[in-house]
């Protein structure tokens, strides 16, 4: 019977679902086939972190920038979704599992790590300009960084880039 690897990758939620984004936003049908084939076939396990868009916004939302999201109602959102998935990483670091990585993807206003979307500051949706890719992480990855700090875990992040996530 094979051993268990007691190694772990943390994944925003739509790198293995892509149904979870926006309307018209995914650039890939299910799963990043890539990213996932090659965390499976390094032998490590996967812990799928919550959509927070999803679950504050529901399905029928529209594409929004870190603006529109960095309010602390939706920081609470982040943190309160947040708490299971802390307390599993923190087990599994408590019995000396191998955390390697966040991936996140570059170019969203939540799940960002170096790249998110900005540039909306209100007014008529007819009017919205396409956002701006700037250097910066987003609002759930922030979160999720200042958990990880406060949990006593140094997780290294890493992202799969929104507009072409196979390469």
């Amino acid at each position: 019977m094979p051993q268990r690897s007691r190694r772990i990758v943390v994944v925003a939620h739509c790198v293995l679902n892509a149904n979870s984004k926006v309307c018209g936003l995914a650039n890939y049908a299910g799963a990043v086939e890539p990213t996932v084939s090659a965390v499976i076939e390094s032998g490590a396990g996967i812990v799928q972190l919550p959509c927070p868009e999803a679950s504050f916004l529901g399905m029928r939302r529209w594409g929004m920038t870190h603006e529109q999201y960095d309010t602390p109602a939706y920081r609470r959102h982040c943190r309160r979704i947040l708490e299971t998935t802390i307390d599993e990483l923190v087990a599994f670091d408590d019995v000396g599992y191998s955390i390697e990585r966040v991936i996140g993807i570059d170019g969203s206003p939540s799940c960002g790590v170096t790249v998110t979307c900005t540039g909306y500051a209100g007014g008529e949706i007819e009017s919205v300009p396409s956002c701006a890719k700037t250097p910066g992480s987003g609002v759930f990855m922030e979160e999720l960084r200042a958990l990880l700090e406060e949990s006593d875990l140094d997780i290294p992040f890493e992202a799969i880039d929104e507009d072409n996530p196979g390469g």
